[in-house]
């Protein structure tokens, strides 16, 4: 049978003095809480809580009288005569207070002053993304190289899944959306170069756009919307669930077990996935080109071979594998970051797949200008 939490409240000096009896726990709470929220601690600067004399208490009853001591709003507030479990209790409820500003009406600055610290603040935030996403990329690298001197250690059947999944399985959608980016290239080459009465030159056009740029880029941009999400909402999981920490207690490194198979698969499985797209890209121009241009396949094909150097396909090959490590890197990174709740779990997967379209982008266009200081 438990006792009826009660509570007096005096005041000595500018010190007011919170007594507290009987047991506070989820059961009782409810007899006291109202009247212990409306309580007026006007005219003391300092609360004392005495605890000498309560009984059962747990984390319900800690949290209501921490909620107290923090919205009086006073200069301090302590507690006297607590056991060690009820120390703890507050000492854990205290961990969970809200910030203070979130208890005012305080409301949002604006300014220059407020837009200059809040691009600092971005700037600052970009770079330690920056830094860590590299760091991780080191690590991963270290990893795959341990792994690839000592295949034995690689989780073979995790490997050829991951490989099934985010290769074969999305192979369809490549090839699809390849063939009709490819139809789209024909009619603006076909559009654009009649004013000239240089439709031929189309041919050039779908050949060296599809094999240089959109073949890898747009697979490059699946993977990104498909597979890196995939690999954070799974490693995601796993980190809910605490498997990632059974793995480290059983003496397994995540690194060997979620991240080097995924990565390795993907340094496979994209430039497959990039020659799916180059050839179905290249079949939705020609398509386009036979119906609206007239340019029979065997024309189409023949000036491809001879007006396109073999170079452009190499060009676009050499981005897959480093595209395909992105996707893998980041994926797998913001899985790792996920926290205990279902709301990490989406910010981390939304996070990973713009991060991810933001690398490939960024990383592309670097490709772009090194090639043309080649003079590829």
């Amino acid at each position: 049978m438990s006792d009826d939490p009660e509570y007096t409240y005096e005041i000595e000096g500018e010190r007011g003095v919170l007594t507290l009896k009987g047991d506070w726990n989820v059961h009782t709470l409810g007899r006291v809480e109202q009247a212990l929220a409306s309580l007026d601690l006007g005219g003391v600067s300092s609360l004392e809580t005495d605890l000498t004399n309560i009984g059962q208490l747990d984390t319900a009853g800690a949290f209501l009288i921490d909620r107290t001591a923090s919205q009086s709003g006073l200069e301090s507030s302590q507690t006297k005569g607590a056991s060690q479990q009820a120390t703890s209790l507050l000492e854990q409820a205290r961990s969970l207070r809200p910030p203070p500003e979130q208890h005012g009406s305080r409301s949002e600055p604006h300014g220059f002053v407020d837009l200059l610290e809040r691009t600092g603040r971005t700037v600052m935030n970009l770079a330690n993304e920056t830094i860590d996403t590299l760091a991780f990329l080191g690590e991963t690298i270290v990893s795959m190289l341990k792994m690839f001197v000592r295949p034995t250690r690689m989780r073979w059947t995790a490997f050829v899944s991951v490989m099934e999944e985010s290769g074969l399985d999305a192979v369809p959608i490549v090839a699809f959306l390849s063939f009709f980016v490819g139809m789209v290239i024909a009619f603006i080459g076909a559009t654009t170069l009649e004013a000239f009465g240089a439709t031929i030159f189309t041919v050039e056009l779908v050949g060296i756009a599809v094999l240089r740029e959109f073949g890898v880029v747009l697979t490059a941009v699946i993977l990104a919307g498909r597979t890196n999400s995939a690999f954070t909402a799974q490693i995601g999981a796993m980190r809910m669930r605490q498997e990632v920490d059974a793995m480290t207690t059983l003496g397994l490194d995540p690194m060997d077990v979620l991240v080097v198979p995924r990565a390795y698969a993907m340094l496979i499985m994209t430039p497959v996935l990039t020659l799916v797209a180059v050839l179905f890209g290249i079949g939705g121009g020609a398509f386009v080109s036979w119906l609206a241009l007239e340019i029979n396949p065997t024309v189409f094909f023949g000036r491809l071979r001879d007006f396109v150097p073999i170079e452009n396909f190499w060009v676009g090959m050499s981005k897959a594998p480093v595209f395909g490590m992105i996707v893998a890197l980041i994926g797998c990174r913001q899985g790792l970051l996920v926290g205990g709740s279902v709301q990490s779990l989406g910010q981390s997967t939304t996070r990973s797949v713009v991060q991810a379209l933001f690398s490939i982008i960024v990383v592309d266009a670097l490709f772009a200008v090194f090639y043309m200081e080649l003079g590829i």
